[in-house]
Formats: structure tokens, C-alpha cells, sequence
């Protein structure tokens, strides 16, 4: 059997290991298409070693970005209002703005260019699902994670939201410590 040292391909936490990321951060790399990948027929993702090993000799001469810019999509204005303050008020280099519904995200994700959507699933109108759909569609903004949040963390509304595109579902209230992990994943 062969050592993880001679492997080819790797996977995602193999790769994350190597550059000393989360998956996560790996993943969303990929997706933004800065580290090369490939999928299996499985769907699973797979990772060059060489690419893997020239990526993180380019990470180390790029600058290291200063910010990452959050926008809250969430009906109930009490939720979003609470994610703002507390992601400001944090000693990180959160940029933050916020929409109240579906179609107010369209025109904010073309002029807040966020890194990263917070998206609850059950908006009236353009719910999450469909909003979700429409940015992953878009080749403009398909590299933005999204984040989706829900009241109703049913198995199939989970299933459906990463259907979508969204990275991950969590359940509200939300868990701010495993939320703020995910976050910072992207300023690794």
C-alpha cells in the first residue's frame, strides 16, 4: 500500500493538510478556480499533488488579502441586525452589509461584491433556494460561498439548498463559534 507521501491525487483533507488550511478553505478555493481540481465519477473532488505543491509555493509570494465581505441576506431584521453588529464588532477584517430579501440581493451582489452570502432559505417572495440557484448560475458571481441559514433544518431543505450551491446549511439559532470557523476558513 502506498504512503500518502507518493499519492498523485489527493483529497480535499489531504490537500487541506498540505497547505495547512481547512477543507473548507480548499474546496472554496477550487470552486473559485485557484486550485486546480478534478472530480471523480463519484463526484468527489480530487486534488493534483504538484498542483497542490506549486499552489501553496505561489500562496506564499501573494499578498494576503485584508478583508472579506459579508452580506447578510435575512427577512427577519432582527437576525440580520444582530449578524451585523456582531460580525463589526469583531477584531476581524469583516466588511459587512445586509439585504432584506431575495431580489434586494441581486443588485447588492453586483455592488457589495461579497466574498460571502448568509443566506436564510425562508424569505417571502425569492427564497433562499432560488436565490442561491441564480447566483451559483451566474459565471459572475458562481465563485461567492454561500452560507445557508434556516429555522427549518429539515433534511430536505438542507439536501435542497446544497443542491443549489450552497456550501453548507446551518440550523438557527445559530452556533456563532462554528459560524465564525467558517468564516475565517477564507483568511487562511
Amino acid at each position: 500500500m502506498a504512503s500518502n507521501d507518493n499519492k498523485s491525487y489527493l483529497t480535499p483533507s489531504e490537500a487541506a493538510k498540505l497547505l495547512m488550511v481547512s477543507p473548507i478553505t480548499v474546496r472554496a478555493w477550487a470552486q473559485k478556480g485557484l486550485l486546480p481540481s478534478e472530480t471523480t465519477p463519484g463526484g468527489h473532488r480530487r486534488f493534483l499533488r504538484e498542483s497542490v505543491e506549486l499552489f501553496a509555493k505561489q500562496c506564499k509570494t501573494a499578498p494576503k488579502r485584508n478583508d472579506l465581505r459579508i452580506l447578510i441576506v435575512d427577512d427577519d431584521k432582527q437576525v440580520a441586525g444582530f449578524l451585523v453588529e456582531w460580525l463589526t464588532g469583531l477584531d476581524e477584517p469583516f466588511i459587512v452589509s445586509s439585504a432584506v430579501d431575495g431580489f434586494e440581493v441581486g443588485s447588492k451582489v453586483h455592488t457589495f461584491e461579497p466574498d460571502i452570502i448568509l443566506l436564510d432559505l425562508m424569505m417571502p417572495g425569492l427564497d433562499g433556494f432560488a436565490v442561491c440557484r441564480q447566483i451559483k448560475a451566474d459565471p459572475d458571481t458562481s465563485d461567492i460561498r454561500v452560507i445557508a441559514m434556516t429555522g427549518h433544518p429539515s433534511p430536505e431543505n438542507q439536501q435542497r439548498i446544497l443542491e443549489a450551491g450552497a456550501e453548507i446549511c446551518i440550523a438557527k439559532p445559530l452556533d456563532t463559534k462554528f459560524l465564525l470557523g467558517l468564516l475565517k476558513a477564507d483568511l487562511s
